[in-house]
């Protein structure tokens, strides 16, 4: 059985990953900085040095990069990195700051882009971070930085990733996914790999 490592696992489970990683070929090891969402390993992707050196088949990080400092990102994908096998790849999905701002030109910066099961979602939450639960404390909401498809990609291949593929989703998702291989992997190989965990 091959292991992920669920990064920034928040409350979700397997079943909320991708469809590839949604199979019994898969066995779900969940990080998060939130003890409160019972992880396996509490830890922060800067630092999960309770995962030892290639020892994950994969990563799958949904939502977290944005929130590190810009200068924090390569330290995270450095980190990711020294997780996976050889043969290892990671699934990244975020923000797409380009299709967000496209609706901040049109002056819709508070008005809702998409309703999520935590409520409205307008451009500026997607900016700077989901505003109801960092008013109620929860900081670990706020975002520092963020990406277009471009500036994903290219900081993927800049952190050592060696293969990528990534594909942008406008709404009402506003988001980007990255699938990042370590070693070379064919570009068949490579759309294989996109097919069954992109959404």
């Amino acid at each position: 059985m091959k292991t992920f490592l669920h990064v920034g696992c928040g409350p979700k489970h397997k079943d909320q990953t991708t469809r590839g990683f949604n199979t019994p070929e898969w066995s779900e090891l969940r990080l998060d900085i939130d003890q409160n969402v019972n992880p396996d390993i509490v830890g922060t992707m800067l630092d999960m040095s309770a995962v030892a050196d290639g020892s994950v088949d994969a990563v799958f990080s949904s939502h977290n990069i944005e929130h590190l400092y810009p200068h924090e990102v390569p330290l995270a994908l450095k980190e990711f990195l020294r997780i996976l096998r050889p043969e290892g790849f990671a699934v990244i999905t975020c923000p797409d700051l380009q299709a967000v701002c496209a609706l901040v030109a049109d002056d819709k910066l508070t008005e809702t882009a998409y309703t999520s099961p935590a409520g409205p979602i307008a451009p500026l939450d997607i900016l700077y971070g989901h505003r109801p639960p960092m008013a109620r404390g929860n900081l670990f909401m706020a975002h520092r930085c963020g990406f277009t498809q471009k500036v994903l990609t290219g900081t993927l291949q800049g952190s050592g990733f060696t293969a990528v593929a990534a594909m942008r989703r406008g709404h009402p998702c506003y988001d980007l996914w990255a699938v990042a291989t370590k070693s070379a992997l064919d570009e068949a190989a490579l759309r294989e790999l996109a097919r069954v965990h992109f959404p």
